[in-house]
């Protein structure tokens, strides 16, 4: 299949690429702009990547309009999606606790066919997935060609909280990234396209919405005690992600670190990856299995 980099979104202020078969995309990949694309073996510092970045925009107005356009696009792009049944779309999300994974997807795909999208939301493993490898739940929940597949945390989940608390040893950190990396590949083998998102957000940002979940009552579902004791953890998760996001970047599967202190911006930045890579897979209707002009009501 062919295709060629597509143009930044209007003030998106990101060059974009389409996710196409290996050997196009490691020419493709020489070219890549983006800021926020971690290429392959590349060090990850996120002290040294700005939370707070929001591109070309200077006023959320501005980037609110892209992102109604993005909209737009998007549904009608995952009409040929789900029609041509070629590929499916697995896009993952992560981030700090308050990062924004549900705002994420509400802004983003609320305008898509729920025919032909799901979200799985991967939370602490049951009795019974604790019993299976750490893959095994997450095989299931891979979107089918047509389908776009949505991960509110996901596989990564598993070399993040047990690395934190040491419930697992570095060598198994390792060996999980290796399986990840041989389960991706096997998953763009099989016609999956991957995008992960890694949700950027800073210490005092995340202070700022734990305190807004606080104040507001209409928030107060969402506390969790465990988010707070987690917070005494930053720096240990903070090393953890930049640990698995420099091991697990790769050419099929590739990471992007969002700034997410802006939540309009890192709505609108996501959605211009995702109509990018979802316009440079160039897909057609599949051809009718009769010939309309015969059709006679």
């Amino acid at each position: 299949m062919e295709g060629s980099p597509s143009d930044a979104a209007p003030g998106s202020g990101v060059l974009l690429f389409a996710r196409l078969d290996p050997t196009y995309f490691q020419v493709l990949r020489m070219k890549l702009k983006s800021p926020y694309l971690i290429r392959q073996n590349a060090a990850v510092k996120l002290s040294r990547m700005p939370s707070d970045d929001t591109g070309d925009f200077k006023a959320e107005e501005t980037a609110a309009t892209v992102l109604l356009k993005h909209r737009g696009q998007l549904a009608d792009l995952q009409d040929v999606f789900y029609a041509s049944q070629q590929r499916a779309l697995l896009i993952v999300l992560q981030g700090m606790d308050t990062a924004g994974k549900d705002g994420t997807i509400r802004h983003l795909f609320s305008g898509l066919n729920p025919e032909g999208c799901s979200v799985t939301a991967f939370k602490v493993p049951t009795p019974i997935e604790a019993r299976h490898d750490f893959l095994w739940r997450v095989h299931a929940a891979v979107p089918a060609r047509g389908m776009i597949g949505i991960f509110n945390r996901s596989h990564y989940e598993d070399v993040l909280s047990p690395r934190v608390h040491k419930l697992i040893s570095a060598k198994t950190v390792r060996r999980r990234f290796d399986d990840i990396n041989e389960f991706e590949e096997m998953l763009t083998d099989n016609d999956v396209v991957i995008l992960k998102f890694f949700l950027h957000i800073s210490h005092e940002e995340q202070a700022l919405r734990l305190q807004s979940r606080i104040e507001n009552p209409d928030k107060h579902w969402k506390l969790d005690p465990a988010d707070f004791k987690e917070r005494e953890f930053w720096s240990q998760y903070e090393k953890a992600y930049e640990d698995l996001i420099a091991a697990t970047s790769r050419k099929h599967a590739p990471w992007f670190v969002i700034p997410s202190d802006r939540k309009w911006y890192r709505n609108v930045a996501i959605s211009a990856i995702v109509v990018d890579a979802m316009q440079g897979l160039k897909l057609k209707y599949p051809q009718p299995t009769m010939d309309p002009s015969t059709i006679k009501l």
